[in-house]
């Protein structure tokens, strides 16, 4: 029995938004449009890479249920990313890594699948750690859209829920350390400048990349009381350690609470996606 739901979100993002989302922050607003635009890419290769790890090696059927639904949900995720991403291609945004990202990706799709893994564990880790910050810290996105705003908290919400199921698959897989540490390093060095040159071009195009009061924002955001920076130090520490594992931060209080406060803006659905090893592979 898998502890995890797959959920459709009760949001319309085809009525569009402002251009500036997030309280007129051009900053802000960039950088989660960054994200946004690399998460329909990466989260299709993370289910590749669970589904790609062989069925006796999931034989813990609540694994296996687990990867179901981590499935379902980025499956979920992405369709919701894709039109959001379609919102800002309308107003001239564009993805301008997208054919280097995806050749890196058809790159990783030849490693060995522990390999694969492993990167996509290094990656969940970072939307787990962005994830907590999201439900811990309002003022990140405060003054947003509503209709973001949910698709950010929601996004936010099941992160946190399957933050684990890859780093289990690894283990189940037959990863080890090092290479696991080795993989978030390159990892971690790839996503932030891909991160950071995205934003970049988002701001150029928004005509905000020079504007003293852009950069001003920034530092705020990664350097201020509550920064990213600051957020991301000690979890990004704790992967380094042998005995590392994502529930011994358990938040998953800040899960529930939004769940049980935004009750009406989802609703479950049913199993949408195959487990491993159930030809999909």
């Amino acid at each position: 029995m898998s502890s995890l739901t797959v959920r459709k979100l009760d949001v319309d993002l085809s009525r569009g938004f402002s251009r500036r989302w997030l309280a007129d922050d051009a900053y802000r607003t960039q950088f989660f449009n960054a994200l946004s635009m690399t998460f329909p890419i990466g989260e299709q290769m993370f289910i590749d890479s669970l589904r790609a790890v062989p069925p006796a090696r999931l034989s813990d059927p609540a694994l296996a249920a687990e990867v179901r639904d981590f499935v379902g949900q980025e499956a979920s995720h992405r369709f919701a990313h894709i039109q959001y991403n379609a919102q800002l291609a309308q107003q001239g945004f564009g993805f301008t890594l997208e054919k280097a990202i995806a050749r890196r990706v058809r790159r990783i799709a030849k490693l060995d699948v522990r390999s694969r893994v492993a990167i996509t564990c290094a990656l969940e880790h970072y939307t787990a750690v962005l994830a907590d910050g999201v439900l811990r810290h309002p003022e990140w996105l405060e003054g947003a859209d509503p209709a973001l705003h949910l698709v950010w908290t929601w996004h936010a919400v099941e992160e946190t829920e399957h933050k684990a199921v890859a780093f289990d698959v690894y283990r189940a897989a037959g990863g080890g350390y090092v290479r696991r540490v080795l993989w978030f390093v390159h990892a971690s060095l790839v996503f932030w400048f891909d991160v950071f040159l995205q934003t970049a071009f988002n701001l150029k195009h928004d005509g905000a990349l020079w504007q003293p009061r852009t950069w001003a924002s920034a530092a705020r955001m990664w350097f201020g009381r509550r920064g990213v920076a600051w957020h991301l130090f000690l979890p990004c520490l704790h992967y380094l350690r042998p005995s590392f594992h994502p529930w011994q931060h358990d938040n998953r209080a800040l899960a529930a609470m939004w769940l049980a406060s935004n009750i009406s803006a989802y609703r479950a659905v049913g199993r949408a996606a195959p487990a491993p090893g159930a030809g999909s592979a």
